[in-house]
């Protein structure tokens, strides 16, 4: 009755202990959402002489106890295939390598495995959650790649902001792996952890935050750009945030030769004169606004073609709409709130896309980690360039064979997408060369 008179519906009543004083029970009960689960349970502790010992829900229930584990390739029934797989018969398999390291992609799970590094300082769009609270999303990451690609990755989450020690640390577990894939370490930080793991290792290292998102941004936007029949060459491109994703979009970028792009931040747009400009500002500011335009995200999106936004939730509206070019493409990426509400922008643009599931186009970075990671432990790759992410977004565009309006990128379950990445990125690796020999 007390869950009913806040508007829950108790859903089953099971006694899991009884004492000769007191009772305990399950009670499931159907709520609206997170608040009003908060308000059931306060209804309930009102009531004398009972006291709630834990709520969860079922987004908690899938979590106990972690989303992985790991499962034996192997039988291990009787001594002999004990010998075999572990002592004595391991050891030729650890002289063979010791003779030959190149073996290890051939004889260990390196082949196909990926260390998910992170080290919780930008956990989704939470912020810095530290390494612990990071783990939910590192093993929802590696159950992708599993899912998507059957990768086996493994959540690598390290307790250290520490730029100096993220890359030793990651430096001497490489090894184990075929690919790193970096995620959640915060702007600008992550530019530099990735350059130089880059330099030392000899497998890929990937920033899905980054490259993850450009690539599947410049799939989107290729298809969207032949929907309302115009070039890059001829467009003008705004970039609302120049952090990790907004960078590498607007880096990629650069390789079709757009029209113009104007990188924003918070303090407006970036340009040569402005002030306190850190490394990657500086970089923006050379390859980018070749007018030299200066001033606020209204003034950056008069006559755009396409905006490309990864920043802030409800940043314009429908008056900075009007005022870009007829047959503009909006990229609201802000996740869960867009940089301006989706309903608004379909009234003006003529593509509009979202990071979200519940509006057409989304721009999911699942569409590009587990095909690109195929191809390149598939091609022994020992580094991953401009050209691979290039073939992975064209691949990404091209399992769309007639784009409109609403359908610009594939479904994230369309089975066919990380096969045709893993193949486009296998090809240019061989083309460039950075395959083992």
């Amino acid at each position: 009755m007390a869950v009913g008179r806040v508007g829950g519906v108790v859903t089953a009543f099971d006694v899991v202990e009884a004492h000769t004083a007191t009772l305990v029970v399950d009670i499931s009960f159907n709520a609206r959402g997170e608040s009003h689960a908060q308000e059931i349970t306060a209804a309930l502790e009102s009531l004398p002489g009972v006291s709630v010992r834990k709520v969860s829900d079922r987004t908690f229930l899938l979590h106990l106890g972690g989303k992985l584990e790991v499962q034996s390739k192997v039988s291990l029934r009787n001594r002999d295939d004990l010998s075999r797989a572990y002592t004595p018969g391991v050891a030729r398999i650890c002289q063979a390598i010791a003779a030959n390291p190149a073996d290890a992609r051939r004889l260990t799970i390196k082949r196909n495995t990926v260390a998910v590094v992170t080290d919780g300082s930008a956990v989704l769009g939470l912020g810095n959650l530290g390494a612990a609270a990071a783990m939910p999303v590192m093993e929802g990451k590696a159950a992708l790649f599993k899912r998507f690609a059957n990768v086996d990755a493994w959540p690598v989450c390290l307790d250290t902001q520490d730029t100096e020690e993220i890359i030793r640390t990651v430096q001497i577990l490489a090894p184990g792996y075929g690919g790193i894939n970096l995620e959640d370490i915060a702007a600008p930080r992550c530019f530099e952890i990735e350059a130089r793991l880059r330099e030392m290792l000899d497998i890929p290292v990937f920033h899905d935050d980054q490259h993850g998102t450009a690539v599947v941004v410049l799939g989107a936007l290729r298809n969207a750009l032949r929907v309302v029949g115009k070039k890059l060459s001829d467009c003008r491109v705004v970039v609302c945030g120049v952090g990790a994703a907004g960078s590498a979009i607007i880096r990629l970028l650069q390789s079709g030769a757009p029209g113009d792009v104007l990188a924003v931040d918070i303090d407006g747009i970036v340009h040569k004169g402005r002030p306190g400009l850190d490394e990657n500002l500086t970089w923006m500011a050379e390859h980018t606004n070749s007018e030299g335009v200066s001033g606020t995200l209204a003034d950056a999106l008069v006559g755009a073609d396409v905006f490309i936004g990864v920043s802030a939730p409800n940043l314009f509206g429908a008056a900075e709409l009007a005022t870009m070019a007829s047959d503009s493409i909006v990229f609201a990426l802000a996740n869960p709130d867009p940089e301006v509400d989706p309903a608004v922008a379909s009234q003006h643009a003529a593509v509009v896309a979202t990071g979200r599931s519940d509006y057409p186009n989304q721009i999911n970075n699942v569409l590009a980690f587990p095909g690109v990671f195929r191809g390149l432990l598939d091609a022994q790759a020992r580094d991953i360039t401009d050209a691979m992410l290039l073939a992975a977004a064209a691949a990404i565009a091209n399992v769309v064979p007639e784009p409109n309006p609403s359908f610009i990128v594939p479904s994230v379950f369309d089975a066919s997408v990380a096969p045709a990445v893993a193949e486009a990125v296998r090809g240019a690796t061989a083309k460039k060369d950075v395959a083992k020999g």
